[in-house]
């Protein structure tokens, strides 16, 4: 018989008792306790203070039932067992608490603990068979209530050993024990994620194509966490929950408002409706990072102009937009009052769409309230249709792939039996069910306290680094020694509004930065923000996404005399195995999910300042890069760290990148056919392939997406431009760069790099 092993749950239990080694009765009759449990199947872990409870419980969350001492040590007024019981439910109110005590402690226990608790232990009355059995069946409870709807039936069914007939064809995992190498497959993965793949014709789990059973469950389970009507799990990314949107609101040739700083999968949408887009450009600072589209050009005369002006709206076409897409929060973190940007939009829209998918866990904490499309109650929600797309793999918890999309009906809904048929063009008929069971998991992890406990721990380490950030380069900067920066506020305002003064950022206390959304907001004309004379309130920089600045940038605009460009920094950093978000010409960012711990940021500072000795000593590319004079000895030979550096920021002023960069996506091209039109030239092979020196003024059959941040800056159906035009000069500044430096070439989709030229995929001269 071929060997199998599947791990099931197991049961975990933690005794917080100071007297469970004391030879006194209460000690006796704990360790019997504990014997009991064992006897049960049940892992004890023991605890002799509070304070060693609290640490057990920080890290382990693998603990089913909690037995805790009412008297603990000679703490009379019981404030230490009072704390630990407050910790606890703080991060989790489900779990079972029983709390052991003297029935004669019974009539002096507080209501407001006998509120927290879910049984209790007379320690010298109970036998230790009763009470072992009053706390198994309470983890069993916990256990079952515990798990989300899609994933309870899924763990029951892969548990039942049912011969399948059908698809997969591993068969929960059997066919790849047939084989040397499958076998070796098999043990990296694991039997239960085997078993738990399976054939969509599973009826007891439901349809995720119909939204039926357990799956159904689960979605309107994750409408309830995160503030819907409806929610629909997505298996294929939030690319699939945009593209099901605009195929489900916008017909061809109808007008679709678009946020430029928009993802790929807007352009996909825009190739496959047919759409007419009339787009809104966002502002840009002095580092290149987008920022919020200001609130003049969501103004209803604004958005009537930029139809009017739409050269793609002829005649005969609807003037009024049917859908409008906004991307909340930006890469970089810039997150909109959400209630403002629909009190601008109502007036021109019906379907207001917030691509949230960097942004799942803006419900679960109090800093993003109003910053997020299902903030409050759906239940108060008038006006425009809402709908929010959710990565719930990029700072949430799940797999990859998985994604949420959330509606909220208001004025122009769109039917469920309309808006499946667009959500099936695009769901796979086969999905992987450990995706969708992820996300069943991660609207419970966010769900009651765990959502607010996750998200604060993450803006408190983001907060903490970006405090001692600022620490180490303001002693840095008292020895007249550079430093990296955080971008963020350089003061902010801490007490109430009459005796509020200012502090330094890094000197304001972390609870105030980790609760106050004032602290971040971008206040007009604050210089640390760069983006002038916005309205108040309506844009705050999100603290878990955290841009780390190098030196080079001056605060009133253009290239210092030196500087440090961004990516030798990544390099360095990848040397040394710190990977990073994104990277730009002067910044680096990185992000503070919920699985962020002080060990992984304190590396990360330490890699920094090993960069700064190292630059600040030349030190040669053979110690700190060595795969780059190796692979590139003629180019990098001999060379030091900083002598590239220096190079490099050469390269940067003499090609004006920055600049161009500024420049190209503050500017709309001229549109001549829809983004579909464009397609269907490439489709029919009516393209040619035009090297950059003769791409001016040419009709552009694909997008032109330069990565960072991955934003089309040009879009298919649109002019490149005359030769030195904005579009064409940021070109020609990254091909100048990849020619110069090998090895820190750029990724712009769109363009193809022969041997150091570029080309671009446009419509054949006089076909358009």
């Amino acid at each position: 018989m071929i060997q199998r092993s599947i791990k099931r749950l197991s049961m975990r239990a933690l005794i917080v008792d100071d007297e469970l080694g004391a030879p006194t009765a209460e000690g006796r009759a704990a360790r019997a306790l504990v014997q009991e449990l064992q006897g049960r199947s049940i892992e004890v872990i023991e605890a002799n203070s509070a304070e060693d409870g609290t640490a057990v419980i920080t890290a382990d969350t693998a603990i089913h039932a909690v037995l805790l001492d009412w008297t603990l040590g000679d703490d009379k007024n019981h404030a230490r067992a009072k704390a630990l019981l407050q910790f606890v439910r703080s991060r989790n109110d489900k779990i079972p608490i029983f709390l052991m005590a003297e029935r004669g402690e019974a009539s002096a226990i507080p209501v407001e603990i006998m509120e927290m608790v879910d049984e209790y232990i007379w320690t010298l009355e109970d036998t230790a068979a009763f009470v072992g059995g009053r706390v198994a069946a309470a983890i069993r409870r916990y256990l079952e209530i515990m798990l989300p709807p899609l994933a309870a039936a899924l763990m029951k069914f892969s548990q039942e050993y049912e011969y399948s007939w059908h698809t997969p064809g591993h068969t929960g995992g059997t066919a790849f024990l047939k084989s040397p190498v499958g076998r070796i497959f098999f043990d990296y993965f694991g039997e239960n994620m085997l078993r738990s793949d399976l054939s969509i014709s599973v009826g007891s789990l439901g349809s995720l194509l119909d939204h039926t059973g357990p799956i159904g469950e689960h979605e309107k389970y994750a409408a309830r966490v995160f503030g819907a009507d409806r929610t629909y799990s997505v298996t294929n990314g939030t690319s699939m929950s945009n593209r099901v949107i605009f195929m489900a609101a916008v017909a061809r040739d109808q007008i679709a408002l678009c946020d430029r700083n928009c993802h790929k999968s807007i352009e996909h949408s825009l190739v496959m409706t047919g759409a007419i887009p009339t787009y809104l450009v966002p502002l840009r600072n002095r580092y290149g990072i987008i920022g919020p589209i200001p609130p003049n050009r969501l103004d209803k005369n604004a958005i009537k102009a930029a139809i009017k002006s739409n050269p793609l709206v002829t005649s005969g076409i609807a003037t009024r937009a049917v859908h409008s897409i906004v991307t909340n929060s930006t890469y970089d973190g810039l997150c909109y009052n959400a209630r403002r940007v629909e009190e601008l939009l109502d007036p021109s829209v019906d379907r207001i769409h917030f691509d949230e998918a960097w942004y799942a866990y803006a419900r679960f904490n109090p800093l993003y309230r109003e910053r997020h499309a299902m903030h409050g109650d759906p239940k108060d929600h008038k006006g425009p249709t809402i709908f929010a797309t959710h990565s719930t793999h990029k700072l949430l918890a799940a797999l990859s792939q998985a994604s949420f999309l959330h509606i909220r009906d208001g004025r122009s809904p769109i039917p469920h039996s309309r808006f499946n048929e667009s959500y099936m063009l695009h769901a796979s008929t086969s999905p992987l069910y450990p995706i969708i069971v992820s996300n069943d998991i991660t609207a419970s992890m966010m769900d009651g306290p765990g959502g607010p406990t996750l998200t604060t721990e993450s803006i408190q380490e983001a907060v903490s680094f970006r405090q001692t950030i600022g620490r180490v380069n303001r002693e840095f900067a008292r020895k007249k020694q550079w430093f990296f920066k955080t971008w963020n506020p350089d003061t902010v305002r801490v007490g109430s509004r009459k005796s509020a003064k200012k502090v330094r950022f890094e000197d304001a206390p972390p609870e105030v930065l980790a609760a106050d959304p004032n602290c971040w907001v971008l206040h007009p004309k604050e210089t640390w923000h760069g983006f002038g004379d916005l309205e108040d309130g309506y844009c705050m920089l999100d603290p878990i996404k955290v841009s780390i600045v190098t030196p080079g940038v001056l605060d009133k605009g253009g290239l210092d005399k030196k500087g440090i460009p961004a990516n030798l920094v990544t390099a360095y950093l990848h040397y040394r195995g710190v990977e990073v978000e994104k990277t730009t010409d002067f910044t680096i960012l990185v992000l503070f999910s919920i699985g962020i711990t002080k060990g992984k940021w304190g590396t990360l500072l330490n890699a920094l300042l090993d960069f700064k000795r190292d630059y600040d000593n030349n030190t040669s590319l053979a110690v700190v890069l060595p795969h780059l004079t190796s692979d590139y000895p003629d180019v990098y030979g001999g060379m030091g760290l900083r002598d590239l550096a220096d190079q490099m920021f050469a390269q940067l002023r003499e090609s004006r990148q920055t600049h161009w960069l500024a420049e190209a996506f503050s500017t709309l091209p001229t549109p001549v056919l829809t983004p579909n039109a464009a397609f269907q030239y490439l489709v029919r092979d009516e393209i040619e392939h035009v090297p950059l020196d003769k791409l001016a003024d040419r009709i552009l059959a694909t997008s032109v997406v330069p990565y960072p941040p991955g934003i089309p800056m040009l879009m298919p159906g649109e002019s490149t431009g005359p030769e030195d035009g904005p579009y064409l000069g940021y070109l020609r500044a990254l091909a100048a760069w990849d020619k110069r430096f090998p090895g820190f070439g750029h990724d712009t989709h769109g363009v193809e790099n022969r041997d150091g030229v570029y080309y671009v995929q446009c419509l054949k001269s006089g076909t358009a």
